[in-house]
């Protein structure tokens, strides 16, 4: 089954899936929900929502947000977890099927840099608040 992609949301995957060295624009997808999801894990839910509301565009908010319902419905209760860099890495690797070829890193230094273009410097700043360390500093390098 074809997903179509608004324009925004392929022209954001189709630079994830270029800037990771992505086989094809599903992974990027898949990929960038994990990434969002384990980032979305790291905040809390009012960070969470200000970052949603922070993306110039509906299409890139709507990137943003979980698309699974008992997740996103969880996560409003939940306190923010504790993942430290590798973990992080881990989950991507584990949970998004990243290809033999590419590496976590490459991955998650992808999406933030594609999404970095899509927010305030303020929110950023927010953001790399809640990282931890190691990808903090991925994160401000971008």
């Amino acid at each position: 089954m074809a997903e179509s992609f608004s324009a925004t949301e392929r022209a954001f995957y189709e630079k994830v899936m270029q800037r990771a060295s992505l086989p094809d624009i599903y992974d990027a997808k898949d990929l960038t929900t994990v990434v969002f999801r384990t980032m979305r894990d790291l905040m809390s839910t009012d960070t969470d929502q200000q970052t949603e509301a922070a993306f110039k565009n509906a299409d890139m908010a709507d990137i943003w947000r979980d698309d699974n319902p008992i997740v996103s419905f969880l996560s409003r209760f939940r306190p923010p977890l504790e993942i430290d860099s590798e973990l992080f890495l881990r989950r991507i690797k584990q949970e998004g099927g990243v290809p033999k070829n590419v590496t976590p890193e490459a991955v998650v230094i992808a999406v933030f840099s594609t999404a970095r273009e899509s927010i305030s410097d303020e929110q950023a700043k927010e953001i790399s608040k809640t990282l931890p360390d190691g990808l903090r500093v991925m994160w401000e390098q971008i």
